[in-house]
């Protein structure tokens, strides 16, 4: 690695093996090579003048690149496929007359970006799934644990803290139909020509349209797909790379949405991602445990929401058949949105891992709630004075009063909550404190939040993790 130029962070520090490997030289010019034996193949099948001996030449070669030669190369034509083109035909002499033949640089170029795209949406969706399990444990955990709900970052009534983990897992499985949609409806561009009309594949079959067809299915087919676009430029629609890319920012914002949330309530002493027991939290403030694993997560989530804006206006720029303003910026946007987005997802892992990841302080969260309850549980206590009785009108304004009374005793003086005392010792509310005891227990206020985990989990979460399996991904986290 260069200490004298610039190395980009998801190389370094963010984003996994596997997914580099995946936006490597390797991977993408060994596989323009399994395109060009894809293509002699079926051009030989089809009854063209390619041989066996030169598809075999061609795929005894395909791991065998020049590197230095094929830099040299572009140097002088100032064309990247054909200095690749140049190079295997030096390493296979019996085949060079036909390497590429009828073929244009989209040939490669697109159809191995398509490759690389359900490649490593794989590895996406694989890593994922396991993100799903893992917060599906942690809210059947917590399922019962209450604790304090909040709208406008005010507490509000209460929830449980598995429930509030099944919102983060549900926005997380939405991601997850679209990446299966999205897998399941890509398709390669094929081999149709220099602006989509295949001509130069017309002179080589002499018009006969039925093995021009023929071809591409047994391209799209060796290469593990379906189906190749229906019509095409020389390019695949660029729409197909915001498509990919806007199911990435997707898991993007569902994962900002879960560390928000984790770094709201680290601060709030109720939970904490994991902390280990060497890591320093702050070079001045040795007491710090700061949500360092969350905070990259948002960080990495921002570049990614934001990235998806460049394959939406590259899509919306090109030209007639194509303009070649896509190409710098795509092979940029597109592999560094697939980088975050695994760099996330290895943290995700890491910080929802059963076995050492978040940390929940239940006695604080219980602690929390017993200080907002007496305001939450003010109506079912009028209700229970109603039904004895009382005005409502009264009562309601009697609990207005004290509500406020109690809010300043606790917010001017930094006293305990007395509004129940209050209550209890008014005569109007005819509730002893044996009966206010009872009603004050948080589990009375938390609706049918338990009920709503489990079935959650059997009919939204289980049947994805059926459909597609639970690998055994461990967080790859370099710092």
């Amino acid at each position: 690695m260069s200490n004298t130029s610039y190395v980009s962070p998801f190389c370094t520090r963010y984003a996994s093996k596997e997914m580099q490997y995946l936006f490597s030289a390797d991977k993408k010019f060994t596989t323009w090579r399994k395109l060009w034996v894809a293509l002699a193949r079926a051009e030989m099948q089809l009854g063209l003048p390619v041989t066996q001996e030169q598809v075999d030449e061609l795929e005894a070669n395909i791991n065998h690149i020049d590197y230095e030669m094929a830099a040299q190369e572009e140097k002088i034509v100032r064309h990247d496929v054909m200095a690749h083109v140049h190079t295997y035909a030096h390493a296979c002499p019996k085949a060079a007359p036909i390497i590429h033949l009828g073929a244009t640089s989209c040939y490669v170029g697109d159809n191995t970006d398509v490759i690389i795209m359900r490649d490593a949406l794989e590895v996406i969706k694989r890593k994922l799934v396991k993100v799903i399990a893992q917060l599906a444990k942690f809210a059947e955990d917590y399922k019962s644990l209450p604790c304090l709900g909040y709208t406008h970052l005010q507490p509000a009534q209460l929830t449980t803290i598995g429930k509030r983990a099944t919102l983060w897992c549900n926005d997380f499985l939405m991601d997850l139909e679209d990446l299966e949609f999205r897998i399941a409806s890509l398709k390669l561009l094929g081999s149709k020509g220099t602006t989509g009309t295949q001509a130069s594949f017309v002179e080589l079959f002499e018009g006969d349209s039925e093995k021009i067809r023929a071809m591409e299915q047994m391209i799209a087919q060796e290469m593990g797909f379906d189906a190749v676009v229906p019509v095409s430029g020389q390019t695949y629609s660029r729409k197909m790379d915001y498509q990919v890319c806007a199911v990435l920012a997707g898991i993007a914002q569902s994962a900002s949405k879960f560390s928000y949330d984790i770094r709201l309530m680290q601060s709030f002493k109720e939970m904490e991602e994991p902390f280990e027991k060497s890591q320093i939290g702050s070079s001045a403030m040795a007491y710090k445990r700061n949500p360092m694993r969350d905070e990259r997560i948002t960080a990495l989530a921002r570049y990614v929401m934001v990235d998806v804006l460049n394959p939406a206006f590259t899509a919306g720029t090109q030209w007639f058949e194509r303009t070649l303003d896509d190409s710098a910026n795509k092979r940029i946007s597109v592999a560094e949105a697939f980088l975050g987005t695994d760099a996330i997802l290895n943290v995700l892992l890491n910080v929802t891992d059963p076995e050492n990841g978040l940390v929940v302080y239940d006695k604080i969260i219980t602690r929390r709630v017993m200080a907002e309850l007496p305001f939450m549980a003010t109506e079912n206590i009028m209700m229970d004075a109603v039904k004895k009785g009382g005005n409502r009108q009264e009562l309601h304004e009697k609990i207005r009063q004290y509500s406020m009374q109690a809010g300043a005793r606790v917010k001017r003086e930094g006293l305990d909550n007395n509004l129940c005392e209050l209550i209890v010792a008014d005569p109007m509310f005819m509730i002893t404190q044996e009966e206010m005891d009872a009603i004050m227990k948080p589990e009375n206020f938390i609706g049918r939040a338990p009920e709503q985990v489990d079935e959650f989990i059997a009919n939204c979460v289980q049947p994805a993790l059926d459909r597609n399996g639970v690998s055994d991904d461990k967080a790859e986290i370099s710092v």
